[in-house]
């Protein structure tokens, strides 16, 4: 049997790192798991989903989010609740669809690390360890 991830425990380090990036990104802004991964250039989206399912409650986990926009399963509505109090942008469900949860607007909500004034409001633009993230650390 595993010690890792008994309470009390280090973190992982790659655990570490998902959850500093996810504490980053500002309010009313989202990254995808695939995005984290990119950015820390290692794992991929689905070790981001794991680090984010085990130890993501002490950050804005709301903000770490599917490439297609749908809400967590399982946690939509306390996600919703944090989209709408932060103004992240979200495509309302209409039409046929009425009565469903919206969607978030990846176009518009996807956050690329970059500083604020410097934004280019999608993910691809970040330059990974050493960019925008890692300005002023230390």
């Amino acid at each position: 049997m595993s010690d890792e991830g008994r309470p009390g425990d280090a973190l992982p380090v790659y655990a570490e790192l998902v959850l500093e990036v996810a504490e980053r990104i500002p309010p009313g802004r989202v990254m995808t798991y695939g995005d984290v991964a990119e950015w820390l250039g290692e794992g991929g989206p689905r070790q981001v989903g794991r680090v984010m399912a085990l130890y993501g409650s002490a950050v804005p986990w709301w903000r770490v989010v599917r490439s297609d926009g749908v809400l967590l399963p399982g946690h939509e509505l306390r996600a919703l609740d944090h989209y709408r109090e932060e103004g992240t942008p979200l495509r309302e469900a209409g039409g046929a669809s009425r009565g469903s949860l919206p969607r978030l607007d990846m176009r518009r909500a996807r956050w690329d690390g970059a500083p604020a004034g410097e934004d280019a409001g999608r993910a691809g633009g970040h330059s990974g360890p050493g960019g925008p993230l890692d300005a002023g650390a230390g």
